[in-house]
């Protein structure tokens, strides 16, 4: 077997580029990455120019033995993971593995899954692309240097489990300082007054007071407002003003990673990690009938807004063929790159536009028909004509002050009329505000009542998902490509929580974020964290030398690492002040970490042992929680008899034996907060509790033994009171995927058990 083998990164690519290559290749997937640096040790030899230890991935050793195999006696492998760092290391892995003598390595790129560009990049093969290997490289050690060092000590510090990444820090920071800044905000009052008036002609309109004597107004309170308004009094309005002009608006270039992660947020309600799983199906191919796989979109990792020439013409044809010639330009319009932008790749764009999303409707789901059309109307929208808005504005002048009306109204749609901007400016000037009469300069108009309004200042919004990307990308803050993995990251550590849409820093995370940023201001800084994007992209570029960036950031941090290690502040032992004096001794309160998390401790300890849990006010300032007094209930407990107890735990209230610590027997409590009953037993060995539903401090729902926290038995997926068919397990549990719905399946890693949820069980294999 001498076929050439070409190497993809995802088997959902391997059914596309055979059916556009035909027999004469062989095709096989990587299933991502095939190496890495080992799991549980950092793997990076410092001593020796950071040379990283690379490993096989635990599970891809049969992924590998079906790329041997795929390689056969081939002389030639093309190598085609997705063409950008990532991709590239990928390559360079496989290539390892599947070095032979005499055998040639090719790296392709395949920027779109189509019969064109597949056949080009195969025909135009590229030698492995040693900068961009580096590129991949110097981030890879970076981050495990900073995680590999940092996190140790925060499990020293503060508690195990927690880390630290030199990317997902900062943004736990900028989270943080918008709280904290939302914290200190104190509004202030203003007014407005508005003036609702009537003209010679129709309609009616209104105007907001802007100036007095040419100066601009303001008006701090409601005593001014009320000056103001007898002022006004018996004063006729008259027409100081009119501007009529027509504005011409742009379309907006086709999306760059971030700004479709942006826009699906906003428009679809999609999570910036949605958004990349959904593109990637579309990049890679969807079926489009028997054997018809297609690849819909360009590569969805970019930072470009170019454009091939060839795209840019088919869809200004589709555009006079669906709008008319009014719409079409008279060449296509291309868009320059931000100096930052890499410029490997296109823009996100559609690989046909004629596969509107009318026609592609039967063969997307929702998800992918909705994302799909977004990116096909932005692309065919930014080749359209540019929209002509009519703006309207009237000065009025009433006494000593200037009112202003203005409005606006689409003369000509052009490109708005397939796709219309977020941004607010742009809506208002898209079209908005009143419809004015056709007014003089001169004219006197007739004020029909003045309406004061009292306002305060905002504080500014916190993040959302959306408003974040922006802020990390304006900030040059990691790359587009890796924005959903950190916003996920940065969640699961639960540093943060998404609360209404809007990102919250969690206790933790602040006091995590505190610890770090005091013992390392570089890497935790914006600039730095920039910079040091800007140092990668000149790796790949081939105009820095990968070990040079390695070794400048390492020299640094690890003076600031050395120093942390003695000085940074134990929450295990001294804790951290909150400026409260303890009610027992009056010496400091600080807050510690616990078995059970953070709560307030006398800085007195072992002398007082005063503790309390806390909370925070809306402003940050710490409260301590009273808590509750020892509440007995008519139960006796089922091993002593002795009276039961509520008390107050990790998740919320229990049942307690009275005679702790010579009996340690509890039982939920059946309430909100304590666990429902589900009716399963509790498999742990020597247990005789039962499992409970219970929500974990992000709100999460896991189930959990009735004995914690004698029991510390828990698992996330719903357990279902039905013995498994084929093992005989005790129990069986619920999940649910996009795929198949809820289904039932054993929990034995043993046994592949599984069926329909309202299926009756029984003993044989349904492959979920």
């Amino acid at each position: 077997m001498n076929k050439p083998l070409v190497v993809v990164e995802s088997p959902a690519k391997v059914r596309t580029i055979k059916k556009y290559l035909g027999d004469d290749y062989n095709v096989s997937a990587t299933v991502g990455h095939i190496k890495d640096l080992p799991a549980k040790e950092m793997g990076i030899d410092i001593e020796d120019n950071f040379k990283p230890q690379y490993k096989s991935i635990p599970g891809k050793g049969k992924v590998i033995t079906q790329l041997k195999k795929a390689a056969g006696d081939a002389e030639d492998v093309y190598l085609a993971p997705d063409p950008d760092r990532e991709g590239e290391a990928i390559a360079w892995h496989a290539a390892d593995v599947l070095k032979k003598k005499g055998r040639r390595f090719h790296r392709v790129l395949f920027h779109e899954l189509t019969p064109r560009a597949i056949k080009a990049a195969i025909a135009a093969p590229e030698e492995l692309h040693r900068s961009k290997y580096e590129a991949q490289q110097a981030r890879r050690i970076l981050d495990r240097l900073v995680g590999y060092q940092i996190s140790p000590l925060l499990w020293k510090k503060i508690k195990r489990g927690l880390s630290a990444g030199r990317v997902q820090s900062v943004s736990v920071r900028i989270i943080c300082e918008r709280e904290r800044e939302i914290q200190i905000f104190e509004p202030e009052e203003y007014w407005s007054i508005t003036a609702h008036l009537t003209g010679e002609t129709p309609p009616p309109f209104t105007a907001k007071l802007t100036k007095k004597d040419g100066e601009k107004a303001g008006i701090p309170d409601g005593a001014v407002a009320n000056d103001i308004l007898k002022h006004l009094e018996g004063k006729t309005p008259t027409v100081d003003k009119v501007v009529k002009k027509t504005t011409k608006r742009n379309p907006q270039p086709p999306f760059t990673t971030s700004k479709l992660q942006q826009a699906s947020i906003q428009r679809l309600r999609f999570s910036a990690k949605k958004t990349m799983t959904v593109a990637q199906q579309l990049y890679e191919g969807i079926d489009l009938g028997p054997g018809e796989p297609v690849g819909l979109i360009t590569y969805m990792r970019t930072d470009s807004t170019r454009i091939a020439q060839e795209a840019a013409q088919e869809a200004l044809d589709l555009v006079r063929d669906r709008f008319g010639e009014d719409y079409v330009l008279d060449k296509p319009r291309f868009f320059k790159n931000k100096n930052k932008s890499q410029d490997a790749h296109e823009a996100i764009r559609p690989t046909s536009v004629w596969q509107t999303p009318e026609k592609l409707a039967p063969h997307l789901s929702k998800d992918q028909l909705a994302l799909y059309t977004l990116i096909w109307q932005r692309f065919v929208a930014s080749q359209m004509q540019p929209a002509l808005i009519n703006n309207h504005s009237i000065d009025i002048r009433i006494g000593d002050y200037t009112f202003k009306a203005s409005g606006s109204t689409v003369k000509f749609p052009g490109f708005m009329a397939l796709y219309r901007s977020d941004d607010d400016a742009d809506a208002k000037e898209q079209g908005g505000g009143d419809t004015l009469p056709d007014l003089s300069e001169g004219a006197e108009l007739k004020a029909d009542r003045y309406e004061p309004k009292q306002h305060f200042t905002q504080p500014p919004p916190r993040f959302s998902e959306a408003t974040l990307v922006k802020e990390l990308e304006e900030n040059g803050i990691g790359r587009p490509s890796t924005y959903a993995s950190i916003l996920s990251t940065i969640r699961d550590k639960g540093y943060v929580e998404l609360l209404k849409g809007s990102f919250r820093p969690t206790e933790l995370g602040f006091i995590v974020t505190d610890l770090i940023v005091k013992s390392f201001p570089d890497i935790m800084g914006v600039d730095f964290t920039a910079r040091m994007e800007d140092d990668l992209d000149r790796v790949e570029a081939a105009e820095e030398d990968y070990l040079k960036v390695l070794d400048r950031f390492y020299k640094s941090f690890k003076k600031e690492l050395d120093a942390a290690d003695e000085s940074m502040l134990s929450m295990k032992r001294e804790g951290l002040p909150t400026g409260l004096d303890c009610p027992q001794c009056n010496r400091p309160l600080h807050i510690k970490m616990g078995k059970n998390g953070l709560f307030l401790a006398c800085s007195g300890y072992p002398d007082c042992n005063f503790t309390r849990d806390y909370t925070r006010n809306e402003k940050g300032a710490v409260e301590p929680v009273e808590p509750p007094d020892e509440e007995a209930v008519d139960k006796f407990c089922e091993k002593c008899g002795s009276p039961m107890v509520v008390k107050r735990g990790r998740y919320g209230t229990f049942l307690a034996c009275s005679a702790y610590p010579d009996c340690k027997f509890t039982q939920s409590l059946g309430q909100e907060g304590a666990g429902r009953s589900i009716g399963v037993r509790c498999p742990a060995e020597g247990c005789d509790g039962e499992l409970v539903e219970r929500k974990s401090k992000r709100g999460k729902i896991f189930y959990g033994c009735s004995r914690f926290p004698d029991c510390d038995f828990a698992l996330w997926d719903k357990p279902v009171d039905t013995a498994c068919p084929q093992c005989e397990a005790p129990f069986l549990v619920e999940k649910t995927t996009k795929k198949r719905g809820t289904f039932l399946t054993c929990r034995n890693t043993d046994c592949d058990y599984s069926a329909d949820a309202d299926a009756p069980p029984v003993a044989e294999t349904i492959n979920s």
